[in-house]
């Protein structure tokens, strides 16, 4: 989001979003650091810093913008790629697990809230009880999600979509 930002607008407008942030704080650090950026921009207004030196630092940042959405174009390529193969897959159970462990996952959860809401808008004693006893859920939520993920890691394997490893590298290459 930082290089998103910085590709439109470009080195000096994130130094001034860092000063004010680092204005706030109270550390020594934060406000050497906060010296150092006024510094910067110091030097970028009596033009020590060239305006050439800017351009490229703003080149660059774009550079990076355009890796990233790569890198996001072939997330979701292979998110595509798998998601067809289940779908033309002729056994019932591998295309329609998903969606169905997503909605019983979702309605479980509706549930839990719902039944939250209500003790609290009931106004039950021990409302407060119920609410910390939630925290005993996290385990259940954790195998569920966790039962999501091993599925995705097993299917990705027999799948064989394109290596997130292989395109970073490719990526990185890019870059050098």
């Amino acid at each position: 989001m930082i290089v998103k930002i910085l590709s439109k607008f470009g080195l000096p407008f994130l130094i001034k979003i860092v000063q004010t942030g680092l204005e706030k704080l109270g550390s020594s650090v934060a406000q050497n650091a906060n010296q150092a950026l006024g510094n910067v921009q110091k030097a970028i207004s009596t033009q020590e810093i060239t305006n050439s030196e800017l351009e490229e630092a703003n080149r660059h940042l774009e550079k990076m913008q355009e890796l990233e959405n790569e890198l996001d174009t072939n997330t979701l390529n292979s998110i595509h790629e798998i998601m067809k193969q289940e779908l033309s897959a002729e056994d019932k159970f591998v295309r329609f697990w998903r969606p169905a462990f997503g909605y019983s996952v979702a309605l479980a959860w509706l549930l839990t809230m719902a039944t939250v809401c209500y003790v609290i808008l009931a106004q039950y004693q021990n409302a407060e009880q119920i609410i910390n006893a939630l925290v005993e859920t996290t385990s259940l939520w954790s195998v569920a999600l966790g039962v999501l993920g091993l599925q995705v890691v097993k299917s990705t394997q027999e799948k064989t979509p394109p290596s997130q490893s292989k395109m970073i590298s490719k990526i990185v290459n890019k870059i050098k």
